[in-house]
């Protein structure tokens, strides 16, 4: 049985996941649209920013994080003295530091899902008069949902999953900003600490093993669908 304080880091961990992929998602879709679909100035140098985070150290990303979204630094200073929003140290800070290490999963795995649409579909559409808006609503959107939710899946997992950027820019501190990955890094560090770092391993892998089934049986529904369109 798991103790108190190792169901309020799995509950921790849920949520830092959710939130990273709910506020992800929406920027994720809409970058993966621009690198498949439009010419612009600029796009080999977006797409390599997007998939920084893949190749850099994730302690990397997370001293880069703690210096712009620090409380001194540009971004962050700004946002705790205009709006009072603090990162570093915070369990947010752990949301955007698996957010962004999660984006790059998503936005490759949308952007491969929008490049296999046939584009002379949307043309068609956008014949009959509809408006960009609705063509991506109506016809791309729809078409690209099981790669929609391969990459909501990925960056979800990856979100569960990430300690290097986390543990740098928010450290790891009990009931605050300790995650699943830090808690049994932690606790394997700690002698007698093996039995409860086994229990949230085992536990991990039943969130990661029923995220992917049920990303399984969604992306078969909503293939089942397309194919019937």
């Amino acid at each position: 049985m798991l103790s108190a304080a190792e169901l309020a880091i799995v509950a921790l961990s849920l949520q830092i996941a959710l939130l990273a992929t709910v506020i992800c998602l929406p920027f994720a879709i809409a970058t993966a649209w621009l690198l498949a679909r439009k010419k612009f100035y600029g796009k080999p140098l977006l797409n390599i920013v997007v998939h920084l985070p893949l190749v850099l150290p994730p302690v990397v990303t997370g001293y880069a994080l703690l210096i712009l979204f620090g409380k001194q630094g540009p971004i962050g200073g700004m946002l705790e003295t205009f709006l009072g929003i603090t990162f570093a140290f915070r369990w947010t800070g752990a949301a955007l530091a698996a957010g962004i290490m999660g984006f790059p999963l998503m936005v490759r795995a949308i952007r491969l899902g929008i490049e296999a649409v046939d584009k002379g579909l949307e043309d068609a559409a956008a014949t009959l008069g509809a408006s960009r808006s609705a063509v991506f609503l109506h016809v791309t959107l729809p078409l690209v949902t099981p790669a929609l939710l391969a990459g909501t899946v990925l960056g979800f997992a990856k979100a569960m999953g990430e300690f290097g950027a986390t543990i740098t820019f928010v450290a790891s501190i009990p009931g605050q900003t300790e995650t699943l990955p830090s808690a049994i890094y932690t606790l394997l560090q700690v002698p007698g600490g093996e039995d409860a770092a086994l229990r949230l391993i085992l536990l991990s892998v039943a969130v990661s093993i029923l995220a992917l089934a049920v990303s399984e049986v969604l992306a078969r529904r909503a293939a089942r669908k397309v194919a019937g369109l």
